[in-house]
């Protein structure tokens, strides 16, 4: 899948879109989803244009992956969830839920979060 220079999170890194800024530097921005699933939940995304997490590996600099991975850490931090823990959520494809197509990770927390995903339909 190409990069789409219009998906929401390209226009959000370029300013046409306003977001609720929790962490910023020079490789990425994180910043509090609009339809959060718990009391806290940031979207960390990198500056460049990469689709996804395999895309990212492949693609990105030494740097620009240690960067994003400490803007990470640090956005956890700022919005108060390092301490009594989080999930980090990194959906890629169609079948794994993403739903933009520029790598992002999402940061959930500030309670407990539950099961990783839920039983599958065909189990008890």
């Amino acid at each position: 899948m190409a990069y789409d220079p219009d998906n929401i999170f390209a226009k959000i890194l370029r300013g046409e879109i306003p977001n609720d800024t929790v962490h910023e530097d020079e490789h990425a921005l994180a910043f509090r989803d609009i339809h959060p699933v718990r009391p806290v939940h940031v979207l960390v995304i990198p500056r460049g244009a990469y689709v996804d997490v395999g895309d990212f590996a492949v693609r990105a600099t030494a740097d620009e992956i240690a960067g994003f991975w400490r803007a990470v850490a640090a956005a956890a931090e700022k919005a108060g969830v390092a301490g009594g823990g989080y999930r980090l959520i990194a959906n890629t494809g169609a079948n794994g839920g993403q739903e933009v197509p520029h790598f992002h990770v999402h940061i959930v927390g500030g309670g407990r979060v539950g099961p990783m995903v839920s039983p599958r339909p065909d189990r008890n």
